[in-house]
């Protein structure tokens, strides 16, 4: 007799669905179990109002959670970037795969770099991170840049340069990857001009806390090392008391001396989203054994980052 199909439950979006359809197929692997995508649409995919005005991305996985609550799916899988930082009671994160490539991608018209935009060049993106870092950058290379807020799946968001609407868009280069669309890109923008949202490019998996034996199947996809790389980002976002839509970025990074890492470097920055002002810090110490060593790490930074007056610049963030 066939083994009952695990249920996975995604979003509808063409992005959504190839990350849980590459989950399904490893999951399917370690359990010799059929797996069956469970669609569930969320306030954050028909709502057109901005996210900061829809209370940040947490509104994309509040159905899929309550979805697991409520037994209609066995595990959901979000990206990482999407959960609110603080744990959902009966819930748990049973693996953090292998992180995709956590960088920014500039998609601009003519094939054009960041450097090479024309002056005046409307640059969309959604999110007030990336709109402080790009309006930073061009202050400090005397470049005449204008980011434009948009919402939209990555079809419509390429869209806009496509029709001329727009001179380039920045989206997430791990989502370009998963659904086949990397060679549109035109610049991977270096993590020293744009940090990364923390937990960006990492997936999730979460099921009930109470399901012993499927915890222990899907722990079989879980990387320590990028564990313990966003679990630092996402307590210094925590940290700064600040949501998933508020600009802050981080990255965590393994320092090695060739195959033996050795540390972890922890960057963080906040800017109001004109770009006029930044604190930018970063922390080294030895890679983290222990969720409590990650964490740790995240509040280290984050309490340098607000003596220097991050909370400030939070307070400033566009509406």
């Amino acid at each position: 007799m066939t083994e009952k199909a695990l249920r996975l439950g995604t979003r509808r979006s063409k992005l959504a669905m190839a990350q849980s359809g590459h989950v399904a197929e490893a999951v399917g692997r370690v359990t010799g179990r059929p797996v069956e995508l469970v669609e569930i649409t969320t306030h954050g995919d028909v709502s057109r109002e901005h996210l900061t005005q829809i209370g940040g991305t947490g509104v994309f996985v509040a159905a899929l959670r309550e979805a697991l609550l409520r037994g209609e799916v066995d595990f959901a899988v979000h990206s990482l970037k999407d959960l609110p930082t603080y744990p959902a009671e009966g819930l748990t994160l049973a693996a953090i795969p292998v992180r995709e490539d956590p960088r920014d991608a500039l998609v601009a018209a003519g094939g054009a770099k960041l450097a090479d935009l024309p002056a005046g060049a409307r640059v969309g993106t959604g999110s007030p991170r990336r709109q402080a870092q790009l309006n930073a950058y061009a202050r400090a290379n005397g470049l005449l840049l204008e980011t434009v807020p948009i919402r939209g799946n990555v079809d419509t968001r390429i869209g806009f340069v496509e029709s001329g609407d727009l001179d380039a868009v920045v989206l997430a280069a791990a989502g370009l990857n998963r659904i086949g669309r990397a060679d549109e890109v035109t610049e991977l923008l270096s993590v020293d001009t744009v940090l990364p949202a923390p937990g960006q490019g990492a997936l999730a998996v979460e099921c009930s806390a109470d399901a012993a034996e499927l915890i222990a199947a899907l722990s079989q996809l879980d990387d320590p090392l990028t564990r313990a790389a966003v679990t630092a980002e996402r307590s210094l976002l925590a940290a700064l008391e600040a949501g998933c839509s508020a600009p802050v970025g981080a990255l965590a990074d393994l320092l090695g001396d060739g195959q033996i890492v050795k540390e972890m470097r922890l960057r963080g920055v906040v800017g109001t989203t004109d770009g006029s002002r930044t604190v930018q810090m970063s922390t080294t110490g030895p890679v983290p054994e222990t969720h409590e060593q990650a964490m740790a790490l995240g509040r280290e930074l984050a309490a340098e980052m607000l003596a220097r007056g991050a909370a400030g610049l939070m307070g400033e963030r566009a509406q």
